[in-house]
């Protein structure tokens, strides 16, 4: 999920708004440290600062990024570490500070202990726990030390091909240039216990030698299946027991060799849709990786049908997380060493679970939602080559191309609307999974800058004239036309009464129609001598008789 969204979602568990133009800096710290060990003794979650808790951004000025990481650190008790992000809005920067789960119950240094209850912070009273660990936390099992390993159990041939990975995607990075085990260091995979080099089940898997793998992480393989047409057994299997890295490398070559290109004709242009996206695909196998769980016997399968991959994950979805809020959660991977270290390597370009991605591509390509099954201790994803809907493809890349992107929430709900001609709001933040005053906002867009919606009687939604002339003629257009036509001119001359001239242009945005639907009402208004034309060319415009 983007900031943008974020802040239009408002306050939650997980999110907290916080000013930094109205707030007595000293005192700012103080709340800053208490809301940061409310979220670490809940699930985690950001303090946004420089929002207003209206959701307005005003900004922040004058700041010490480090004062603040070493006050929240100084202020806790243990020691809380926090990740700051500077983001610009328009202009204004804002702090984006992290804070992740914690495996100890977190005070500040004044004894107070607080939780997070909703979108508040509240105090967390000594008879709500019973031990110094919170229930039901198992920490990062990724970051844990595997105590019988050694610098033997290195494959220093894969540190170098990290290294050389990290060259060549991030520009700005320093980290390759550090001697190997500083280099494992910093990016934790390794430590030092007792002047001893020991992995971590994250350095076993990215850079570990094969028999280490074997030995130490067996259970941490990815098998490939893939099947013929009508075929329930499969006819090609291939299992992979090797560092990470390699391991993506390799399933992404085979994926590619694979993966089916459709010409689509727009106009005099062919636009080319490949039967998967090749981002979705990764961000669903990163996915994979990154969350599953490394202590269950099972291994990764990723299954290629004709029409279809099938990838099963051992491993319950994270809590809190469901197929109702999937594409919104904030993303907390089972295993953040692992995630952070893909991400570090430019795996991903950014932190999350990348389900809004794999929604947004699949849906804008005229395909099927991806469809998540949970099951009591695995997590399976099934995507859809077909090209179910063309017409919807075709519309979303035109409007993409003249008027920007849209949101992967834009996206569910215009979906939706094209299967089903209308939708309520409750519906619009059901299928976005969304907030109900989050749904209102992307519908107003929607009406009001994208000009693709109208609102309807008994508060339903569907697309203006300019849509539905847009999309192909066999699409049944369910409004009444004679009615919205009378609706129109009724518009056009409560609009001439207040503002005193109307243009065609105006039109079109005040009733949703195209030019040629605007151009045929303006006429008959002035065939009926209700409205008169002035001025010639782009100057022209309509005024009441």
């Amino acid at each position: 999920m983007d900031i943008f969204e974020i802040i239009q979602q408002g306050e939650s568990k997980h999110v907290e708004f916080k000013s930094w133009v109205k707030a007595n800096k000293k005192e700012l710290m103080n709340i800053l440290t208490n809301e940061s060990v409310g979220f670490a003794n809940t699930d985690g979650g950001i303090i946004l600062v420089g929002v207003e808790d209206d959701g307005e951004v005003t900004g922040c000025f004058d700041y010490d990024e480090q004062n603040i990481i070493e006050s929240i650190y100084d202020k806790t008790i243990p020691k809380l570490f926090t990740d700051i992000d500077v983001i610009k809005i328009d202009g204004k920067e804002i702090l984006k500070i992290k804070i992740e789960k914690s495996p100890e119950i977190v005070a500040t240094s004044k004894g107070i202990v607080y939780k997070r209850l909703g979108k508040n912070t509240k105090p967390f009273y000594p008879s709500e726990y019973t031990s110094n660990k919170i229930k039901g936390f198992k920490g990062d099992y990724s970051a844990k030390i595997i105590e019988p390993t050694t610098k033997d159990d290195i494959d220093f041939t894969e540190v170098e091909r990290l290294k050389l990975k990290i060259q060549s995607r991030d520009k700005e990075s320093t980290l390759y240039q550090s001697d190997n085990i500083t280099f494992l260091k910093d990016l934790r995979l390794v430590d030092v216990v007792d002047n001893e080099i020991q992995l971590t089940v994250a350095g076993v898997l990215f850079i570990g030698t094969k028999e280490a793998i074997a030995k130490y992480m067996p259970q941490a393989e990815i098998i490939i299946l893939t099947y013929s047409d009508g075929q329930t057994e499969y006819n090609k299997r291939l299992e992979l027991k090797i560092p990470l890295i390699q391991i993506v490398d390799r399933i992404q070559q085979f994926f590619e060799d694979r993966n089916g290109i459709k010409n689509i004709q727009m106009g005099l242009f062919k636009l080319e849709v490949q039967d998967y996206p090749i981002n979705v695909f990764q961000e669903a196998l990163l996915n994979a990786i990154s969350h599953r769980d490394y202590e269950s016997n099972s291994s990764i399968f990723i299954k290629f049908f004709p029409n279809e991959i099938i990838i099963e994950n051992p491993g319950a979805f994270p809590s809190g997380v469901d197929s109702t809020n999937i594409i919104t959660h904030p993303s907390s991977p089972r295993n953040k060493l692992i995630a952070e270290t893909l991400q570090k390597l430019k795996y991903v370009q950014r932190s999350g679970q990348g389900v809004d991605i794999i929604f947004k591509d699949m849906l804008s390509l005229g395909k099927s939602a991806p469809e998540y099954n949970l099951y009591s201790e695995a997590v399976s994803l099934t995507l859809r080559s077909s090209l179910e809907d063309i017409e919807f493809l075709k519309f979303i890349t035109k409007e993409q191309e003249n008027n920007g992107e849209f949101s992967v929430s834009e996206i569910c709900i215009l979906k939706y609307i094209k299967s089903n001609k209308t939708i309520t709001l409750n519906k619009a933040a059901e299928v976005a999974q969304i907030t109900i005053q989050s749904a209102s906002n992307v519908l107003s867009k929607l009406c009001q800058k994208r000009n693709i919606l109208q609102r309807e009687a008994r508060n339903k939604y569907m697309f203006t004239h300019r849509v539905y002339e847009s999309l192909d003629d066999n699409i049944e257009y369910t409004k009444d036309k004679d009615f919205d036509e009378i609706q129109a001119k009724t518009m056009i001359i409560e609009y001439l009464n207040k503002n005193g001239s109307i243009t065609r242009p105006d039109v079109e945005r005040l009733c949703g129609f195209s030019s040629t639907s605007s151009k045929r009402i303006l006429q008959r208004l002035r065939d009926e001598k209700v409205i008169v034309l002035e001025g010639r060319a782009r100057a022209s415009f309509y005024r009441l008789k």
